[in-house]
């Protein structure tokens, strides 16, 4: 683990205190002891360093904020994906907090294998079992919280609850109007790349991504209504989960090294 994720800030004086599953995991899993000096990231994204004073019935330490603000390197990325089947989002949800997504915005698509009960309060895996969305959210926000200490990123990550497929509009839109939005599509629509759609220095990016069954027609039309840039990865179709990976990781690696890199414009046949 490079650095812990704290949920809380230092008080006035500067000292953290940490109980329940925080102190549990240091002081009975990673036999942390006073004395001991910890990387963490504080709810902002700050970073800071943890000097532990005292570990008896609840962890104290002297917080000495290092960065004061999350370091980034590209512009805020949001993950739209349809809800996969089973323990996929599991995986989507650790595999985007390792990556800095900023947030995680699920939704019910017309293909997705899982579906809402009637009530809007639960959401089904297929196998005809019911779970309640708040149970789901407590997971995927622990499941951050592990990927986020174990990669060391200080994105704070934020998972949604699960929305029908127009209300993601409604979040697109409240984003601004500065974004780039790519939607990762198993055929091809439009010979445009991820360079060609994040070469104007966006304010942010989003990646839509299907489920196992790929967007519907009608679905794709809508986003393509809405701004969003159709894009397909030649010779493979991946999975809804590697899918998810591969949108978001390509994102932020283009708009991280945009300033070492120049979009040359094709000359006809012939010319210099």
């Amino acid at each position: 683990m490079k650095k812990i994720v704290l949920d809380v800030y230092p008080d006035s004086e500067g000292k953290i205190y940490l109980r329940g599953s925080d102190y549990h995991y240091l002081v009975h899993v990673r036999r942390v002891r006073a004395g001991a000096v910890l990387d963490a990231v504080l709810p902002d994204g700050a970073e800071a360093l943890l000097t532990v004073l005292g570990v008896e019935d609840f962890l104290t330490a002297n917080c000495n904020i290092t960065v004061k603000s999350a370091g980034t390197d590209c512009s805020p990325i949001y993950l739209f994906q349809a809800l996969p089947q089973g323990l996929k989002m599991d995986l989507i949800v650790r595999q985007a907090a390792e990556c800095g997504v900023t947030g995680i915005i699920p939704f019910f698509s017309e293909n997705s294998q899982i579906r809402k009960k009637p009530t809007g309060n639960a959401i089904s895996d297929g196998s005809g079992s019911k779970t309640v969305f708040a149970e789901k959210i407590r997971r995927w926000d622990r499941i951050i919280k592990e990927a986020r200490q174990q990669s060391g990123s200080t994105i704070p990550t934020t998972v949604h609850s699960p929305c029908d497929f127009e209300e993601i509009f409604i979040y697109w839109k409240n984003l601004g109007p500065d974004g780039a939005g790519i939607l990762f599509h198993q055929n091809p629509l439009a010979p445009g790349t991820l360079h060609d759609y994040l070469c104007n220095n966006p304010v942010f990016a989003a990646a839509a991504i299907g489920p196992e069954g790929g967007f519907s027609p009608a679905e794709v039309s809508r986003f393509l209504a809405e701004g969003f840039r159709p894009f397909a990865v030649s010779g493979t179709v991946f999975r809804t989960e590697t899918a998810a990976l591969y949108g978001t990781a390509a994102i932020r690696t283009i708009l991280a090294e945009r300033s070492y890199w120049h979009l040359k414009k094709n000359h006809p046949p012939g010319d210099a």
